[in-house]
């Protein structure tokens, strides 16, 4: 049997909560869980009438496979949801201030904490573009939605939206309702001659591995080598995207609160932006703190991105901007204005997103705004 199916069989038959880990010749589980693992022959019926024996992975103590009553949904969105965990803690250890604000809106608000969104940053060439991180979420029940383009940053986007089929009406953070899921490419064929040859060399040496490039985000990993530091260099004069998205490849590049959802005072983005700037933390102010949609219904705002030590291939570190912590509230849409607070759900919010809004938003890793937070 292939590793990759093997890896999907112990994952999906690991305990709730669990994690396991393969080497590349051998299954060895690691379960939080207290729980033992082992494994009973199982019969599979061929065409050609033959059988085969096979092992499938079963905690002990647990029923009979027949008699498990887990639906492939649940099953589906646990493991889904452990994909997004492992993503979110890669970016919580890279993001010193989205970790101290998430933690701060807990001990004020409680835990009501809820994802609007979370963003990737690809290069739109040979497979690595929008889809080759879009292809994970669709495959998991997410709908594509609109096209966003920034002209002037050679960028597009599209967002998706979360299945119904994987909501929880309970719980909140990566446990609660799924966020939407907004992934933009750059478009390398309009960049000059050298910062194109600059992304094919990276994105060549990558291959098929953008096919897998949740799996990237999950670790943390670039699907390329160590970027040499002229060669970032020489991509952020031209495009600081490109610069980015060299040295931090699939990784989560912002999280969003939603600030609607909270329970205390800071749910109005207003007071939110307060009590963050209040505790010491820079906004980016391009255009305004606050980002308005024309329809006044959406309202946006980020922390000026962190920076970490990078070390490159040639030997040189250097401080290279990381990602960042976003809050948006969505506002009732005007038929539903008459609804008591209780009465209103997330679909009779404003939905989407605006590209004002979101050109604005890119530069929270912009060198003017980090410079600006120095």
């Amino acid at each position: 049997m292939e590793a990759s199916k093997i890896s999907a069989i112990l994952q999906l038959c690991a305990p709730a909560g669990s994690r396991s880990r393969l080497s590349n010749h051998c299954m060895a589980s690691s379960f939080s869980s207290s729980a033992s693992v082992k494994c009973f022959p199982m019969k599979v019926q061929f065409r050609q009438k033959s059988t085969k024996r096979r092992s499938s992975c079963v905690a002990s103590g647990s029923p009979k496979m027949d008699d498990l009553t887990y639906s492939s949904a649940h099953t589906s969105g646990s493991f889904f949801r452990s994909v997004l965990s492992s993503m979110e803690k890669v970016y919580l250890s890279r993001n010193p201030t989205a970790k101290a604000i998430l933690d701060l809106v807990r001990a004020h608000d409680g835990d009501h904490i809820c994802y609007d969104h979370f963003a990737f940053r690809t290069f739109g060439i040979d497979g690595h573009g929008i889809h080759s991180m879009a292809n994970f979420f669709t495959d998991f029940g997410y709908t594509q939605r609109d096209e966003l383009r920034f002209p002037a940053k050679k960028l597009k986007a599209f967002w998706f939206s979360p299945p119904d089929t994987l909501q929880s009406a309970s719980g909140t953070g990566i446990d609660g309702p799924l966020p939407r899921i907004f992934i933009s490419e750059l478009l390398v064929d309009e960049l000059s001659s050298k910062a194109q040859e600059i992304i094919r060399k990276y994105t060549n040496i990558s291959g098929h591995a953008s096919k897998h490039a949740a799996l990237g985000s999950a670790l943390g990993c670039l699907t390329w080598g160590l970027p040499l530091y002229t060669d970032y260099q020489e991509l952020s004069r031209e495009s600081e995207y490109a610069a980015w998205t060299l040295v931090n490849g699939y990784s989560l590049n912002h999280a969003t609160i939603s600030t609607h959802r909270l329970k205390s005072g800071i749910r109005d983005i207003h007071s939110l932006n307060n009590f963050v700037e209040d505790n010491g933390f820079k906004l980016n102010s391009e255009g305004g703190v606050l980002k308005v949609s024309p329809d006044g219904l959406l309202l946006q705002s980020s922390t000026v991105a962190d920076s970490r030590p990078f070390h490159f291939a040639d030997g040189t570190v250097e401080s290279v901007p990381c990602c960042y912590i976003e809050f948006a509230e969505r506002l009732v849409l005007a038929p539903y204005k008459g609804l008591a607070e209780e009465e209103i759900k997330e679909f009779h919010r404003r939905d989407g997103f605006e590209v004002g809004n979101a050109d604005k938003i890119f530069e929270s890793t912009s060198k003017d705004q980090l410079n600006k937070a120095c």
